[in-house]
């Protein structure tokens, strides 16, 4: 069977088996054409179907979550958790809470989550799960009753060596709080089932910077093969959350000036710099919109309507926001204003017709699931310093951190060598994930 053959029988079978979920059909397309050589070449992956295989999860709970508001109603949400792959470790991938949330959406974030765990060099499987409950003008006792109820399911199907946690879009420190404070009752045990979990209780040092300040780290090994370093780079980073200001603060602490920010409503333009420090009082702090930035600092520009992000002129550009955030008419864009690198600080931020303009153009494309990598990895250390009962300092973490992502991309580069698809880091990302996850399944057997 042709590469082209395998791909399609491929994916007849995956929207057959799972109609309507755009977004897993999306990512599975990608890793599926990058592999099919891979496949082409190996016998025993052909024989054992792993590719068939790795896109069916290993387990799959959808659930009721009943809660009160301050008004004294009862609310009804779904709960899901998606373990793909526990291939090569307990399962490990966030939670999402967000009112776009399916199922479909947290397929296609816990396929990713295979590869991208796998990339990490740390022994984590690939999961994730939410819920459609949106945290926004919730009060902080509505969060925790809902977090609670989510949470007196979810203990069922979760644990330090089973599966993982964290947070993603719309799980902070405030969620991972209230969930670990009702597993630890439900089980009467403290051990390390969630990662993101205060410095007094279990956390990490560098955990909250972790995803931004990898992907920081991947671009910067992107501009070194491209001859050059973040010194006065321009840089626009799209989203105001924990990726965005971090990434924000290391591109600063490295020479690079970023000159935009956005959220749902719109974006902040501020040539000076933005202001990181403001960014984290609105959004960490206050819980308020981009538009404030403006208040406190008159030399920034706010404008209505997110999407515009990608028209302000960059050397390099940051999507940390959402899924598909960035277009065709947005990549040809950057492309035309002379964009440089692009490094996905969101899980899968750019459409395929994005990202084949990029490659056409000679831009460099650093994929999702290896640039921001950083965050699970960071987990994993956090799961490593809970196993161990010790906590290493900020100096330790962020040292392996930046380790891990020079070997996220090391991975990448080598794997697209040998197989002819130099520079092609998206291809490089997806090989190297399925090889490690390949070789463990078919080792393991037929389970």
């Amino acid at each position: 069977m042709s590469s082209k053959a395998f791909v399609e029988d491929v994916m007849a079978t995956a929207i057959a088996r799972n109609p309507g979920e755009a977004e897993f059909h999306q990512a599975v397309r990608e890793v599926v054409e990058s592999v099919a050589v891979v496949i082409g070449k190996n016998k025993s992956f052909a024989d054992s179907r792993v590719v068939e295989r790795m896109i069916e999860p290993e387990r799959q709970v959808i659930f009721r979550v009943p809660w009160m508001d301050d008004s004294g109603k009862v609310q009804i949400n779904r709960g899901f958790r998606v373990e793909f792959s526990s291939a090569i470790g307990p399962y490990k991938g966030g939670l999402r809470f967000h009112p776009s949330v399916y199922l479909g959406i947290i397929k296609f974030l816990g396929f990713e989550q295979i590869f991208k765990n796998a990339l990490t060099t740390t022994p984590i499987g690939g999961g994730k799960g939410g819920s459609d409950f949106d945290p926004k003008g919730k009060s902080d006792m509505e969060v925790m009753r809902f977090c609670q109820s989510f949470m007196s399911e979810l203990f069922r199907h979760i644990g330090p060596d089973t599966d993982v946690p964290a947070g993603d879009i719309g799980v902070g420190g405030r969620e991972i709080g209230y969930m670990f404070g009702q597993y630890k009752k439900l089980t009467n045990t403290f051990t390390g089932v969630l990662t993101g979990k205060g410095l007094e209780w279990g956390g990490s040092l560098v955990r909250t910077e972790a995803t931004g300040y990898g992907l920081v780290y991947f671009v910067t090994r992107q501009l070194q093969d491209l001859g050059t370093d973040w010194k006065g780079k321009r840089v626009v980073v799209s989203g105001s959350g924990n990726v965005a200001i971090y990434a924000t603060q290391k591109v600063h602490e490295l020479g690079g000036t970023v000159v935009a920010v956005s959220d749902s409503g719109g974006y902040i333009v501020d040539e000076s710099g933005i202001n990181v420090d403001t960014v984290k009082r609105i959004k960490e702090i206050e819980r308020g919109r981009i538009k404030e930035y403006v208040d406190a600092h008159p030399s920034g520009q706010y404008f209505e309507g997110w999407e515009g992000i990608w028209s302000v002129k960059c050397d390099v550009a940051l999507p940390s926001a959402t899924q598909n955030e960035i277009d065709g008419k947005a990549a040809q864009t950057l492309v035309n204003n002379g964009c440089i690198a692009v490094g996905e600080g969101a899980n899968m931020p750019s459409t395929p017709e994005a990202v084949e303009i990029f490659q056409s153009n000679n831009v460099s494309f650093g994929p999702a699931k290896a640039a921001n990598a950083g965050g699970v990895a960071t987990s994993a250390l956090e799961m490593a310093q809970n196993s161990m009962r010790i906590a290493w300092p900020f100096e330790e973490v962020d040292s392996r951190l930046k380790t891990i992502m020079n070997a996220v991309y090391d991975q990448c580069v080598a794997a697209s060598d040998a197989y002819g698809m130099k520079n092609d880091l998206v291809a490089g990302a997806n090989i190297a994930g399925f090889m490690k996850v390949a070789n463990a399944m078919v080792a393991q057997g037929l389970v």
